[in-house]
């Protein structure tokens, strides 16, 4: 048997009630909430078993005109039926109400809660996912769950009392009737465990769908410009319907599961009804048996029956919400990985020297190794530019740097300390990074600025603009620093978002700075002005450069040249010139008409 087939195609056990327990952890803030609804649950559940029986006295004193007054009783047992209608009315409005607040409560945190996990996630963790399906668990399986842990619970426990009530008390009425409707129980029971098995199972298969369908669909949305350029409309539309047309049919094959179920459960139910009315019938003919008392009878089974069919709906509910939540769980389940030392040390300064002692680096899903007994010294306020081909490891590097990732083997210290023995927030706080696609919100410019220090004055920001060569044009814009940048900055063109990404490290007044191809895609008007602000933003800090124009890097303290994950070079540009090798061969190979760059 397979982990699917034992996961899912399985009746409900331990496991699933472990499960069930985990989800309602999220309940208990709404205590109150839930004391209050359980109270209209039980009281407005007691009362509609009251009604079956003054129904029974009406019939009889309608028929049986020998039972005292008979319109004064009518009167009577009108008055009160209003009564309890009236009473189950309001104790219906506290379940409802109360659990509803309980249900949104619960569906708010619950998504806050998985939201928080994803974000203490790591790198590899967000590579391996695609968006679309990690946003569809905060969404659609979230709901899911949402109606079990909230409505469903309530409606089983009021269907619990109804079932357990109306089988009493149908005894009471009549033992014979009662033996004959109980007879057929287990065949709906029985039907209900092997339907909610595979509704389980098509229903997580269907919200798998769901999540790939809105995956897809955030790709090409987020990358409409792309789409848009190579005319790949007609090519996008198909891949997302294809994906909703996959769920659809996992839906039908749902819709398939129910229709069948749904007759069969009518049936029994019904042709179960025929019988008592039958058997009660000639009863009543007998003797043995009062009209109204087989009308009670009747109105009993049909509670029970109700009872017994809204518990195969909410079986079906709760398959579906386990199944859901599950995806939830793995997601929680997720390990970091990263995680803070249990005996942390604290840096009261940073002087920003950074060493890597034998650093071999492989990443899970690959089988070779993208840094091979790395040995680098960085002082600091040493600007180092990390060269090579593609593919040589310089990014892998500056990725270990704040633990994105951490090495398989060796260890990178700062000042000294092993990155492991520092919280990841304490050492993060002493980094910045602008990187080639500069990663803008698709709020305000101020908002994007204050991301690198949320309590900073309107004075910092600006005087961090005014350094980033980004003050002047972002006053030309009618609401300045309140400007709507849209998802991903694409209302600012690519110099003025490098600017912005620059004034926002600076705002954070880093120690250590990661500069990841920070002006390739800019042209030279643009890069000149953004290389301007970068020479202020390096200014007294550490800085490893990433670089495949080399003349950015020029003027840089040193080079370190990498190829395979070693470091096959090292010295200032002119001296590796001199030596000739790979640094010389990349350099003549950018410049092969044999023209000096500019000094940038």
């Amino acid at each position: 048997m397979t982990d699917d087939q034992t996961s899912l195609g399985r009746v409900p056990g331990r496991d699933d009630f472990r499960q069930f327990r985990r989800l309602l952890v999220f309940i208990r803030p709404y205590r109150k909430h839930f004391t209050i609804a359980m109270v209209g649950v039980l009281v407005s559940s007691g009362l509609g078993l009251v009604f079956p029986r003054i129904m029974g006295s009406l019939v009889d004193s309608a028929l049986l005109p020998s039972i005292g007054d008979s319109a004064s009783r009518l009167d009577s047992i009108a008055l009160l039926l209003l009564g309890v209608f009236l009473a189950q009315g309001a104790f219906n409005y506290l379940r409802i109400y109360f659990l509803s607040a309980m249900g949104e409560g619960i569906v708010a945190d619950l998504r806050s809660h998985v939201y928080a996990h994803i974000m203490t996630l790591p790198v590899k963790f967000f590579d391996s996912r695609k968006t679309g399906e990690i946003t569809s668990r905060l969404t659609s399986d979230v709901s899911v769950v949402q109606s079990t842990v909230s409505s469903s619970l309530a409606s089983a426990i009021s269907q619990a009392i109804t079932l357990i009530g109306g089988l009493v008390l149908m005894f009471v009425a009549s033992v014979t009737l009662s033996a004959l409707v109980l007879s057929f129980l287990p065949i709906t029971i029985v039907a209900a465990a092997i339907f909610g098995r595979r509704l389980r199972r098509i229903s997580r298969d269907y919200q798998d769908k769901v999540a790939d369908a809105n995956a897809s669909a955030e790709e090409a949305i987020a990358a409409n410009r792309v789409v848009k350029w190579f005319t790949a409309e007609e090519t996008e539309i198909h891949r997302y319907v294809s994906k909703v047309q996959e769920s659809y049919r996992v839906a039908l094959r749902r819709a398939r599961l129910r229709a069948l179920f749904s007759p069969f459960v009518q049936f029994v139910g019904y042709g179960t009804i025929a019988l008592v009315m039958w058997i009660g019938g000639r009863q009543v003919l007998d003797g043995s048996l009062t009209a109204g008392e087989l009308v009670t009878f009747l109105l009993y089974t049909l509670t029970v029956a109700g009872a017994i069919g809204a518990f195969t709906g909410l079986y079906g509910s709760l398959q579906e919400a386990l199944g859901a939540s599950q995806r939830i769980f793995e997601l929680l389940g997720e390990q970091s990985g990263i995680e803070d030392p249990l005996t942390p040390i604290t840096l009261a300064a940073v002087e920003g020297r950074i060493a890597f002692e034998g650093v071999g680096f492989r990443y899970s899903d690959r089988d070779i190794d993208v840094l091979v007994s790395m040995n680098l010294e960085v002082a600091p306020g040493e600007v180092v530019a990390l060269v090579g081909p593609s593919g040589a490891g310089k990014s892998t590097i500056v990725q270990l740097i704040p633990r994105f990732f951490d090495p398989t083997s060796g260890r990178i210290l700062i000042d000294g300390v092993d990155l492991r023995d520092l919280r990841l927030r304490d050492l993060r706080s002493h980094m910045a990074a602008v990187p080639q696609e500069t990663q803008l919100f698709s709020g305000t410019i101020m908002e994007n600025l204050l991301m690198g220090k949320p309590d900073a004055s309107p004075a910092e920001v600006q005087a961090a603009a005014a350094a980033a060569n980004a003050h002047d044009f972002i006053e030309t814009f009618p609401s300045g620093y309140d400007t709507i940048v849209g998802e991903r900055g694409v209302k600012l063109s690519g110099g003025q978002r490098q600017r912005v990404a620059i004034a926002r490290a600076l705002l954070n007044d880093p120690r250590i700075l990661i500069l990841d191809e920070a002006t390739s895609s800019l042209d030279s008007e643009s890069e000149a002005t953004v290389q301007e602000a970068l020479d202020h933003l390096m200014e007294g800090r550490t800085t490893l450069v990433i670089a495949h124009r080399l003349s950015t890097v020029r003027n840089a303290d040193r080079l370190a040249v990498i190829d395979e994950g070693r470091i096959v070079q090292e010295g200032n540009h002119e001296e590796l010139l001199a030596q000739g090798g790979l640094y010389a061969d990349l350099y003549h190979l950018q410049f092969r008409d044999g023209s000096e760059p500019p000094a940038i």
